[in-house]
């Protein structure tokens, strides 16, 4: 491993590693990094964990190690994705991508090819939708502090096996119905901070959803099915938190059965705890 994070390194030259053949971390970190050279990386074929956030690259760089399982670069500059960018890099699991001037149409059409990526995060971005070309093996898919208005049908259709979501601190005003049986295996849903007028439809037919973080939207009313299927035996794992304060509803309304698939009482955050 090589740690040089936190220092002023402005440039990767083509033989900064040559000879590093057993490498198998690269820490770079918080440096001034505008410029990698194409070949920086030719001779690091062991190479599994690249650390580059915090620097000023405007692009991904290229021809990044085929054996790379995890990829951070958050806080740069990055505005494009372009198809060539992950050729190859079959072991990928881990991408991290937040706070880079990203919009939707800066993701071309076949960037993530391929791939068998797990977790990928861009977050703080300038997202406007979902993008619906990463790759389908996601087990976490994170977009919070975006600038997403709506969740279509089509949205989750790749992502099957999608367990983890993060969408908060968006602009979400509505999720389609249907959108959300396409990830069958949720766990966790993070849709706070967004301009949800009702609960979404479709979490009762959710068997495995334990958390879903609805707090801080303009949400009225809360169905006594909104969250339970009505056939008990249908949820196989119990919800441990339920947080919906914050938003313009008249709690003391809500029927006690609502919550009848919740693991216990204080699962469930309804009011603001002001003293």
């Amino acid at each position: 491993m090589i740690d040089l994070q936190n220092n002023k390194i402005k440039e990767i030259k083509e033989n900064d590693f040559k000879g590093l053949t057993s490498l198998y971390a690269l820490i770079l970190n918080n440096n001034k990094l505008t410029k990698i050279h194409p070949k920086a990386f030719q001779t690091t074929k062991k190479l599994r964990r690249l650390y580059l956030s915090h620097n000023q690259l405007n692009e991904i760089p290229l021809n990044l190690p085929k054996s790379l399982a995890e990829l951070r670069i958050h806080d740069n500059k990055v505005k494009k994705i372009q198809k060539e960018t992950f050729k190859g890099m079959n072991a990928l699991h881990v991408l991290e991508m937040s706070a880079n001037p990203l919009d939707s149409n800066g993701i071309e059409p076949g960037a993530f090819e391929g791939l068998t990526v797990f977790h990928v995060r861009i977050a703080e971005a300038k997202l406007t939708s979902i993008p619906k070309e990463l790759p389908s093996t996601l087990l976490e898919l994170h977009l919070d502090y975006n600038k997403i208005s709506k969740v279509e049908l089509e949205d989750f259709k790749r992502y099957k096996d999608l367990q983890r979501l993060g969408l908060g601190n968006n602009r979400i005003t509505d999720i389609e119905n249907g959108s959300l049986a396409n990830i069958p295996r949720i766990r966790e849903i993070h849709l706070e901070h967004n301009k949800l007028k009702k609960i979404p439809s479709g979490l009762q037919e959710l068997k495995y959803l334990q958390i879903i973080f609805l707090h801080s939207n303009s949400i009225t009313k809360v169905g006594v099915n909104d969250f339970c299927p009505t056939v008990p035996k249908m949820k196989k794992s119990l919800y441990s938190a339920i947080s919906l304060f914050k938003n313009p509803m008249k709690y003391w309304e809500v029927q006690p059965a609502t919550f009848r698939c919740v693991l216990s009482r204080m699962s469930v955050q309804l009011g603001n705890f002001r003293k």
